[in-house]
């Protein structure tokens, strides 16, 4: 960690998963990210949280292959994926839902989540995890033979993790869940992120809603104009008054 991140309180041990070192990305001339390094381990909740254009978005598609870094390292386990393509980070365990939820609105929920498991071949597998999912998410159930672009907001977004988790991620990147959500369909939405975890999901998500990432993250990192300034678990965060002052609104 960079002498000039502000590191609060201890973080709990989690054996290592990600590794992001020294990341930069640029777009044309505007560099968007200025050396961001952050780990999550395995069963871990990390979250980034910081002002729009702070480079939250842009360090999730980085990491999951969707930008190409201009500098820095990404490992995964023991494997160095920087560089890699977003398809080929599917079969090393990572899923990314991203922020707008790139669903398919032309095909039904069930075609939809179908999609997620296109790598796998384990038909039986396949059919325990999509009725996990419908636990999970008891509303796609409701809905399967729908056609995506009718959903409303929040099943869109249920179905977007859903889709993602079929994939059977070790690490799911999730780009601002909340958004545009109403408050009972968020609480859904994060109180099934708790469900995700508990069964062995690592999770990094960026949430603009501060006060629910950190509740829900074991390990937060704050980021402002591309770099990471302040890191500690999610606890320490919510309790620091910088944090509070001017991302709590306090």
């Amino acid at each position: 960690m960079s002498e000039q991140v502000k590191t609060l309180g201890e973080r709990r041990s989690f054996p290592g998963l990600l590794t992001v070192e020294g990341l930069k990305v640029q777009y044309g001339a505007i560099q968007a990210l200025r050396g961001v390094s952050l780990q999550v381990g395995q069963g871990e909740v990390v979250a980034l949280i910081g002002a729009n254009g702070a480079g939250k978005t842009s360090t999730l598609r980085a990491v999951s292959g969707m930008l190409k870094p201009s500098a820095g390292r990404i490992t995964l386990g023991s494997r160095d994926i920087t560089g890699l393509k977003a398809h080929q980070m599917v079969p090393l365990g990572m899923a990314h839902a991203p922020e707008g939820r790139g669903i398919f609105p032309n095909l039904t929920v069930q075609e939809n989540l179908e999609l997620g498991a296109y790598l796998r071949s384990d038909t039986a597998e396949i059919q325990v995890d999509m009725e996990k999912n419908f636990t999970l998410f008891p509303v796609l159930k409701e809905r399967r033979r729908q056609m995506a672009g009718t959903l409303s907001g929040g099943e869109q977004q249920m179905l977007a993790i859903a889709r993602a988790l079929l994939s059977r991620p070790k690490l799911l990147l999730l780009d601002e869940p909340s958004l545009g959500l109403a408050p009972q369909v968020t609480e859904t939405i994060f109180r099934t992120l708790r469900d995700v975890n508990a069964a062995g999901v690592s999770v990094l998500l960026v949430e603009q809603n501060a006060h629910l990432a950190l509740n829900a993250a074991h390990y937060g990192y704050v980021l402002e104009t591309g770099e990471v300034v302040m890191a500690g678990p999610g606890k320490a965060l919510l309790d620091s008054a910088e944090v509070r002052r001017a991302y709590l609104g306090e």
